[in-house]
């Protein structure tokens, strides 16, 4: 299951606590753009409304190069279909003030679904994203020796 689309500034700059994985509800012309690899997550966010339904925005998946002129627009709001429990645990921990929910990446399952791995958590302060970089730069160091 390699992610066919990676959220690489998400980890940056957020701490994530727990992740899900959610199904997404997308046309035709959608799933054969994200086959192409036309898909990007950067600006991405997801929105849990009043009625329990969660909603990806800003998900640019581009125009499918042979679609006809029933194409679909390339930043609509995307529905994410998760159980109910889930929805539940997700409402429970995004009530606290400050954490978020974020899509980390987009892959098909064995399947061949389209599926979202999405992560709630807490944005970073400039001094916890500089300490992580410092991290990282102490890790890539030690595997040079070795």
């Amino acid at each position: 299951m390699d992610p066919i689309v990676k959220n690489r500034q998400a980890r940056f700059s957020y701490a994530i606590e727990e992740t899900f994985t959610a199904g997404i509800q997308l046309l035709g012309t959608e799933v054969k753009s994200i086959r192409e690899g036309k898909a990007n997550l950067s600006d991405s966010y997801c929105i849990l409304t009043n009625n329990r339904e969660l909603w990806v925005k800003n998900l640019h998946i581009s125009e499918f190069r042979l679609g006809t002129n029933s194409n679909h627009l390339p930043l609509r709001e995307r529905k994410l279909l998760l159980k109910k429990t889930e929805l539940k645990k997700i409402e429970k921990t995004t009530k606290n003030v400050g954490f978020s929910i974020i899509p980390l990446k987009l892959y098909f399952n064995k399947k061949g679904l389209v599926k979202l791995e999405i992560g709630v958590g807490k944005g970073k302060k400039n001094y916890d994203k500089r300490a992580s970089i410092k991290e990282r730069d102490i890790d890539r160091e030690t595997r040079k020796e070795i």
